[in-house]
């Protein structure tokens, strides 16, 4: 696979990710891809660690939406 190939499947999944923050979280899809491209999680898909990209897109989600709400010092229950 072309590393063009490759850097548009991501996108196509960046744009996903983007679209679920905002249907579960009931934030605008600009608010969304603010959280999104603010994310370290976004980073890593982008560098290819961890084979990130293979997750599902709710996934990755709702780890950007953990990281997001974490760094703004909201705490998580399980």
């Amino acid at each position: 696979m072309s590393e063009e190939s490759k850097q548009i499947i991501i996108s196509a999944q960046c744009a996903r990710i983007i679209v679920c923050i905002s249907e579960m979280y009931g934030v605008s899809l600009r608010d969304a891809t603010d959280i999104y491209y603010g994310s370290e999680t976004a980073n890593l898909i982008e560098e290819g660690v961890a084979d990130l990209h293979c997750r599902s897109d709710k996934y990755l989600a709702e780890e950007v939406w953990r990281e997001y709400m974490a760094s703004n010092g909201h705490t998580l229950k399980s």
